[in-house]
């Protein structure tokens, strides 16, 4: 279920993010506990809980002492401004330094990008 590819905590901190991003668990709702993604994912709880603590120390999640773990309010948004300054830096900074070697213009991406678009 988890890849190879990082540490086990951070693959299942991202895959609660992509939970709360995709709407699955909405703001100010109920998450499972670090024991309950534990056990589900048969790991040891001392790395759910580290994933989970991940997300609390964003302003992601936060816990209701004696209820439970909860999405906090704005926590999409967090996520989303991430992921997108992460997308800037990963893909479209090296896209542009490489076009800029190629010597490609803004008119000659936009086009390519306009011929990839499914939409």
């Amino acid at each position: 279920m988890f890849t190879g590819e990082g540490p086990i905590f951070q693959q299942l901190a991202a895959r609660i993010a992509d939970d709360i991003v995709s709407g699955a668990y909405p703001e100010e709702t109920a998450v499972p506990s670090a024991t309950d993604f534990a056990v589900f994912h048969q790991m040891n709880p001392a790395t759910a809980s580290k994933g989970v603590n991940m997300l609390v120390s964003l302003g992601v999640l936060y816990k209701k002492r004696g209820i439970g773990m909860f999405v906090a309010t704005g926590a999409r948004k967090i996520l989303l401004t991430r992921r997108r300054d992460e997308f800037r830096t990963q893909y479209v900074q090296p896209l542009l330094r490489e076009a800029a070697v190629l010597e490609f213009t803004a008119a000659e991406l936009h086009s390519m990008i306009d011929e990839q678009d499914p939409a």
